[in-house]
């Protein structure tokens, strides 16, 4: 939910929308002349996803933009890059992002017996247990392929994404930019991979223009929650409404 902040600097009115929770994005509307702005008081919420990280030099830096914004995301991890990235995602549970599996070695989960199932998914689960504590975990299957398996033993919520960047197809931060700031919706989980420097250029600057337009940034659990919906373990969540 959203709430009214004003300001006054030298006759000129500030509005600045604050997100309500644990995530918090502060657009500002300057408004002269007797002009009158309506705000919404409840912004549009979208969430940003990061694949196949982490990876130590995007990463890191996509982690210092979305700081510098107050912006929370939702990664995905691999996990066979957690044990040389340690800090990085000590960083990632400080700072309020969410943190989620993308199996351990980003193979097709579909077609695994259970034993293959669980070495991909489990495996990273208790790296990520061992180096965080406990925790949901939730899962997104890699290439977003999945079956009836995958949802019955995922043991937790199945986030996939209403809007595909394809940040790795064309590496182009403004193509990406433009594509996104012109199909985004409230309620849009989009993905991102944040081993590209490309896409954290794009993912920044889509925060900044959504900012600017009264959007407010969350987790993906934190949308759902924003949204009244109960997470459920083996269920797939794209947008939510």
């Amino acid at each position: 939910m959203g709430k009214r902040v004003l300001f006054y600097i030298l006759g000129t009115l500030l509005i600045g929308v604050t997100c309500m929770g644990l995530y918090a994005s502060t657009p500002f509307v300057t408004a002269g002349g007797g002009t009158m702005v309506t705000i919404p008081d409840t912004p549009p919420v979208v969430a940003l996803t990061f694949d196949d990280g982490p990876r130590a030099d995007t990463t890191l830096r996509l982690l210092d933009g979305l700081a510098l914004r107050e912006v929370p995301a939702t990664f995905f991890l691999v996990g066979e890059f957690i044990s040389e990235n340690k800090p990085l995602i000590r960083r990632m549970a400080a700072e309020g992002h969410q943190i989620g599996v993308h199996s351990y070695s980003h193979i097709r989960l579909t077609g695994l017996s259970r034993e293959e199932f669980d070495s991909e998914v489990d495996q990273t689960r208790q790296e990520l247990t061992n180096l965080l504590g406990k925790g949901d975990y939730w899962l997104r299957p890699p290439y977003g392929i999945i079956d009836e398996s995958v949802q019955a033993w995922a043991d937790s919520p199945v986030v996939l994404w209403s809007l595909d960047t394809l940040d790795w197809e064309s590496k182009n931060a403004e193509r990406i930019a433009n594509q996104v700031v012109q199909q985004v919706q409230d309620g849009d989980i989009l993905l991102f991979h944040d081993i590209y420097d490309s896409s954290v250029d794009a993912a920044l600057r889509i925060v900044d223009v959504l900012t600017q337009r009264g959007y407010c940034f969350a987790t993906v659990e934190q949308l759902l929650q924003d949204k009244g919906v109960t997470p459920e373990k083996g269920i797939l969540y794209r947008r939510i409404q």
